[in-house]
């Protein structure tokens, strides 16, 4: 049986790859802040499809949580087979409207944090000569839009980057780039979402199942759903100086900052 390491486990994308993949035979280990949520969900993984399930308490957005994953990812004697990077927040505000440690804090939790465990993960994996990571990044990735798409826009290059200094290794990236996904993410930011178009949700489950489909195929980029690769087209069409002042006004009234 293969193990699979999910970061921001217990909620949102992060719960669906762990449900998907349990479901799949897979053992779990499962990151998180709150420690009790993750033992309930850890405890009803096993239960449910029979496989081990390891509570890993860790704040990636601290040099000691940081650490304690990368300890596991390099555990020879339980060596993880596939890591998925997804923790993540967005900050409710403007540019200079954020306060600066929350801007750092996100950048520790979505570059720093993913630099190092994909590093971690990855240099292990190439040893066995297989293995996968999934960094979840965003669609805000494609567009010029504050901190958190500039830190998404980071994860995509260099996921895919670094998925081609490790071709024919064994070892699979890829960065999985969804749109608005029913979570706690819009909640826990202190954004409302009574706005968002129904049309633009993506159930968590599906937006899962496509991705690891797209990480079986080799793909280094994965947009999940035809409505945003569609979206995704209509940008690349779109020249910068309009798509800035568009996702501007967007941004404000639906997205992170």
């Amino acid at each position: 049986m293969t193990t699979a390491l999910i970061t921001g486990a217990t909620a949102g994308i992060g719960a669906a790859f762990a449900r998907r993949l349990g479901s799949q035979g897979h053992n779990l280990v499962l990151v998180a802040r709150d420690t009790e949520r993750l033992q309930r969900q850890a405890t009803e993984l096993h239960d449910r499809h029979g496989i081990e399930a390891e509570v890993l308490t860790a704040d990636l957005a601290t040099e000691e949580g940081i650490t304690a994953v990368e300890r596991r990812l390099v555990d020879r004697r339980e060596p993880v087979d596939l890591l998925v990077n997804n923790a993540g927040f967005g900050n409710k505000g403007r540019f200079l409207e954020v306060p600066m440690a929350d801007e750092l804090t996100m950048l520790k939790v979505h570059c720093e944090a993913v630099l190092r465990l994909t590093s971690a993960a990855a240099e292990s994996m190439r040893e066995r000569g297989r293995g996968g990571v999934v960094n979840v990044a965003s669609v805000a990735a494609f567009v010029p839009r504050g901190t958190y798409g500039a830190s998404k826009a980071w994860v995509v290059q260099f996921t895919q980057g670094a998925a081609r200094d490790m071709a024919g290794s064994g070892v699979r990236l890829m960065a999985l780039c969804p749109g608005f996904v029913r979570t706690e993410f819009h909640q826990r930011a202190g954004m409302g979402t009574d706005n968002i178009p129904g049309w633009m949700w993506l159930d968590a489950d599906k937006l899962v199942a496509e991705a690891l489909a797209d990480l079986a195929r080799g793909k280094t980029l994965s947009v999940p759903d035809p409505r945003y690769k569609a979206l995704m087209g209509v940008v690349k069409l779109t020249p910068r100086a309009l798509l800035g002042g568009i996702t501007s006004r967007t941004g404000r009234k639906y997205g992170p900052q």
